[in-house]
């Protein structure tokens, strides 16, 4: 029963241009374009802008079947967003809240390493994305192990780094750039451009911080095992066979 009900449940493929667009293109043009009293409104505008975000998420949520504790914390932010807009509180708490959500995730990675499991297994090092056994077994054969977790604790406090870098710069832009009172159209203004600028000043380069990472990971798996990249990644013994 169980077997049927995996089976049906739909493979989740990444699609960076789908959630590009609708978590941060339609939503920032609609913040700058559609807030005129002549148009939407202020409200009105925050209130379409905040939907497309808030039900993609809860869209993949529900349609993968699988709980995703960073996609959660995203639809946190989006809901905080809209509450702070619409309830008119002091923008101070828009700087507060862009900082909170990835400075959670970076203590949540600092914590982990004092657990059996470190996040960075769950973001990174997990079968999803690399052949674990394989490699668990070149490292035992080869007596590396404990080599090994001293170099993925290390890359942890490193990815724990990315996120709080990413809070710094979320509560440096939002101080910077949204500065007119919640709940006017010069508000939901900042707050498309201060959106549309996350991506270039702190997605880009976050994203390239893990990139930086995962490319740690591999040498350092390369270096103790001898595999090769194509031996590493998920799911290449079942191509190889193939």
């Amino acid at each position: 029963m169980t077997a049927t009900t995996d089976s049906r449940t739909p493979t989740h493929k990444p699609r960076p241009l789908i959630d590009l667009a609708i978590s941060i293109l339609i939503p920032s043009f609609i913040l700058m374009k559609l807030s005129g009293e002549h148009r939407l409104g202020a409200d009105g505008a925050l209130i379409l802008a905040l939907a497309f975000p808030l039900g993609w998420g809860a869209f993949e949520l529900i349609k993968y079947r699988k709980f995703n504790f960073i996609a959660l914390l995203g639809l946190i932010s989006v809901a905080l967003t809209g509450g702070i807009g619409l309830l008119k509180l002091d923008t101070q708490w828009l700087a507060v809240k862009e900082a909170l959500i990835p400075g959670l995730i970076g203590i949540a990675v600092l914590v982990s390493t004092r657990t059996r499991y470190p996040l960075i297994r769950t973001l990174l090092f997990n079968k999803t994305v690399l052949n674990i056994d394989k490699i668990h077994d070149r490292l035992e054969q080869g007596g590396h192990v404990e080599h090994f977790e001293t170099r993925l604790m290390r890359a942890t406090y490193w990815l724990s780094g990315t996120f709080f870098f990413s809070s710094f710069m979320n509560y440096v832009l939002a101080k910077w750039i949204v500065v007119s009172p919640a709940g006017t159209e010069a508000f939901n203004d900042e707050l498309g451009r201060m959106t549309l600028l996350s991506y270039p000043m702190i997605a880009i380069p976050s994203m390239i911080m893990l990139m930086a990472i995962f490319y740690y990971l591999w040498k350092t798996i390369h270096g103790l095992t001898g595999l090769s990249l194509e031996d590493i990644m998920a799911n290449s013994g079942q191509e190889s066979q193939s």
